[in-house]
């Protein structure tokens, strides 16, 4: 579970968010929407604790993220899949050597993983592609390479920032179909999106619940979405 009470956060000398509270529980499906500059990227940092509030309390898995060490809050990031908006992938790198990144810096076996990892671009539609450069890659490749490296690490939560923000439409489905299905399978799914029309596709899939920030304040949004 992951908890925010009363949180803020404070950047440049201005306040970004103010007295935000939110529950989000194991399994939920959730879209952030807001305008350009609101805070969604700084709200979704601050679950993954690459940043820490500046009022206020984050806890992830009952523990405050004030209070984590940085080998902690590394720790707890095993259990939290992020897709950023820039998939920041390692130019020199081939494909398959940037998703299973994460396996290396944990120390995990990379090995021993491979018939995972070999599903696991088998389900993102990237098998073709596992010897690839990044820069050869289209921009739906990318993102459905970003949303791999995510999850190899089977997360309980993944947050999407603006997944489908460089791709048409075509891909913007196929990205919310892998999401919808990691959902089924009882992950937490937090995505931040301007999209509306994705939002209403998602919905008639899945039950999802849609917040707002307006004016550094996170609210539920209308049914009408």
């Amino acid at each position: 579970m992951i908890e925010l009470e009363n949180v803020a956060y404070s950047y440049g000398g201005g306040e970004l968010l103010s007295n935000v509270s939110l529950s989000i529980q194991p399994g939920s499906f959730h879209f952030l929407t807001g305008p350009s500059g609101s805070g969604k990227t700084t709200f979704l940092k601050m679950l993954y604790g690459e940043l820490i509030a500046t009022a206020g309390h984050v806890r992830l898995g009952g523990i405050d993220t004030r209070s984590m060490s940085r080998d902690q809050i590394a720790l707890t990031r095993r259990s939290i899949g992020m897709v950023p908006q820039d998939t920041q992938f390692l130019d020199h790198l081939r494909l398959v050597e940037n998703i299973s990144l994460p396996l290396l810096v944990s120390g995990r076996d990379t090995g021993s993983a491979q018939t995972n990892l070999d599903d696991l671009l088998r389900w993102v539609g990237l098998t073709n592609h596992a010897n690839a450069y990044p820069p050869e890659l289209s921009g739906g490749e990318r993102q459905r390479a970003a949303l791999a490296r995510a999850v190899i690490m089977s997360p309980s939560v993944i947050l999407a920032d603006e997944p489908t923000g460089n791709v048409d439409w075509e891909m913007s489905q196929r990205l919310l179909t892998l999401l919808v299905e990691l959902n089924r399978l009882g992950k937490t799914i937090l995505i931040a999106t301007h999209d509306l029309t994705l939002i209403r596709a998602a919905k008639a899939q899945v039950q999802a619940r849609v917040l707002r920030i307006a004016e550094r304040r996170l609210h539920l949004a209308g049914a009408d979405l």
